[in-house]
């Protein structure tokens, strides 16, 4: 009889097939892109053959929205998890700027994977409300400041799209060697966006 803590070879074997295809995609989808990658690439990196996918995945597009649902979650839960809700705005964004640029370091697949896939068309009703609820999470911070006349007046969304496409271009930077991200540069950084979206005095 097998314990509860443990599963049966066969459980575990499956498990790590999967797990071995998932990372696998992950790093292709993230290089290449979805559509240029092939199933049978995934299968020949995870070291599995390419009928096996399809033993854990009904389709490409299946892998996708498994790999998406679950780095969504993992960025989110990165950032919201200890939110400082009751904490100054500017200490807020301190916090946002810094959880996510760690989970960049430590997830850089993973982050540039997400970045890449967050608006195809190929996501899933579940990928797509996973995905709304996180923009809906941003345009409620910055109504709630903009009511409170902390930060500048701007239509739904903009300051949001701002925020986020300034962290996107810094990483991307990083990535392609362009600039360095030390705490001097960050510090910098997070002080160039709080003040371009804070409200200053008239």
């Amino acid at each position: 009889m097998v314990s509860g803590a443990e599963k049966p070879p066969r459980a575990e074997a499956s498990a790590d097939k999967r797990e071995a295809i998932l990372a696998a995609a992950v790093e292709l989808f993230a290089e290449k892109g979805f559509h240029g990658t092939a199933v049978p690439e995934i299968a020949e990196k995870a070291g599995v053959g390419a009928g096996t996918i399809y033993r854990y995945f009904e389709s490409k597009e299946a892998i996708v929205n498994a790999l998406f649902q679950r780095h969504k979650s993992a960025l989110l839960a990165a950032v919201v998890g200890d939110f400082p809700y009751e904490a100054p705005t500017r200490e807020q964004l301190h916090h946002f700027v810094s959880r996510v640029l760690s989970f960049a370091r430590k997830h850089p697949v993973a982050f540039k994977f997400l970045e890449a896939h967050h608006h195809a068309p190929y996501l899933d009703d579940k990928s797509r409300a996973m995905e709304a609820n996180v923009i809906a999470l941003a345009n409620g911070f910055f109504e709630q400041n903009e009511r409170a006349r902390v930060v500048k007046r701007a239509p739904a969304g903009v300051l949001a799209w701002l925020m986020w496409g300034a962290v996107v271009g810094l990483l991307r930077a990083v990535w392609e060697g362009r600039t360095e991200l030390t705490p001097k540069s960050e510090a910098a950084f997070e002080e160039a966006l709080w003040d371009a979206i804070r409200r200053h005095p008239e």
